[in-house]
């Protein structure tokens, strides 16, 4: 994974991605409606529009540590989004992610995820990286352990999972 400037902020790169930051125009045309000739035809999902929906309140999810859009290099399409559930509480980060159905099962979320991971337990004072599953999402919980997480919890519904410094450092 390599880093680049994207206008204020760093996309992250990857193998076959880019992680880029949403702009406000984006977020305006997810909520809108609008369609861009630049995202799937499958793009924004449900949850992409909830995020979109949420900046206003939370700023900071449109910074250098939130939430990005996931494009794929291959033909610069929006394929998905990740992000980060900034600011960090007690050095945890929790993430989240998802890949519209054309997409998935190419590997795209944990390659992501990875590399997102990754970027954040080398901001300062975040040491973890978390993320909560529910058991009934098989496909996510595969996703997350692909990417390197570790379960560390399971709960009446749902498994934790996490990754550390040290753990990123064992990869």
């Amino acid at each position: 994974m390599s880093s680049s400037p994207s206008g204020p902020h760093t996309q992250l790169i990857t193998d076959r991605l880019v992680l880029r930051p949403w702009t406000t125009a984006e977020a305006t045309a997810v909520i809108g409606n609008a369609r861009s000739a630049h995202w799937a035809d499958d793009f924004p999902a449900e949850g992409d529009r909830v995020i979109a929906g949420l900046f206003d309140e939370r700023p900071a999810w449109l910074g250098e540590h939130g939430h990005r859009l996931i494009i794929e290099r291959a033909s610069g399409q929006v394929v998905g989004s990740i992000g980060l559930f900034w600011p960090p509480s007690e050095g945890i980060l929790e993430i989240g992610y998802g890949i519209v159905a054309s997409r998935r099962g190419r590997g795209y979320a944990p390659e992501a995820a990875r590399a997102l991971a990754g970027f954040a337990l080398a901001a300062p004072g975040v040491h973890t990286v978390s993320a909560d599953v529910e058991l009934s999402n098989p496909a996510s919980i595969r996703v997350l352990e692909k990417a390197g997480f570790r379960r560390w919890a399971t709960e009446e519904n749902k498994s934790r999972f996490r990754m550390t410094n040290s753990g990123l450092r064992e990869r």
